[in-house]
C-alpha cells in the first residue's frame, strides 16, 4: 500500500492487531467456525501469524511468510463457512476501523474468501465462481 493510501485509510499495525484479536475471538465462539479453528493449538502464535498476514495484505509490510491456501485446503471448507467468516469479519471491521479502513479490509477479505472457496471447489472436482467480491 502506498503511503498515500495508508494516510487515507488510517490503517496501523495496532488497528490490525485489534481487528484480528476481536475477529478471531468471535470465530472461536461461533457455532459453525469454532470447531474448524479448534485444531489451533497455540492461539498466541496463531494470532501473531494472522497479524503478520493482514499487515502484509493491507500495508504490504512483507511480514507474513507462509502459505495460507495450503494451510486451509485440508479443512474441507464449504460455502457456508466462507459466508459466515465474511459476516463476522465485516461486522468486526466496521466496529474496529474507520469507514475507509473497513472498506479496504472488507474488499481484501472478500477476495480472499473467493480465492479460497474456488480453490476448495476445484480440489473437490467442482467449478466455483467468485461470489463474495460483489457482495453489498
Amino acid at each position: 500500500m502506498t503511503q498515500d493510501a495508508i494516510e487515507r485509510t488510517g490503517i496501523t499495525e495496532e488497528m490490525i492487531g485489534e481487528l484480528v484479536t476481536r475477529f478471531y475471538g468471535r470465530v472461536r465462539e461461533d457455532a459453525l467456525l469454532g470447531p474448524v479453528f479448534a485444531v489451533v493449538q497455540n492461539w498466541d502464535e496463531h494470532l501473531t501469524k494472522l497479524r503478520a498476514f493482514w499487515s502484509s495484505v493491507v500495508l504490504m509490510s512483507g511480514r507474513y511468510h507462509g502459505s495460507p491456501m495450503r494451510a486451509h485446503m485440508p479443512l474441507n471448507l464449504a460455502g457456508g463457512h466462507f459466508d459466515r467468516w465474511l459476516d463476522l469479519f465485516e461486522q468486526t471491521a466496521r466496529e474496529v476501523c474507520p469507514p475507509a479502513a473497513a472498506a479496504l479490509f472488507i474488499d481484501k477479505a472478500r477476495r480472499i474468501a473467493d480465492s479460497f472457496e474456488m480453490a476448495s471447489a476445484t480440489l473437490a472436482g467442482r467449478i466455483a465462481s467468485p461470489r463474495h467480491v460483489l457482495r453489498s
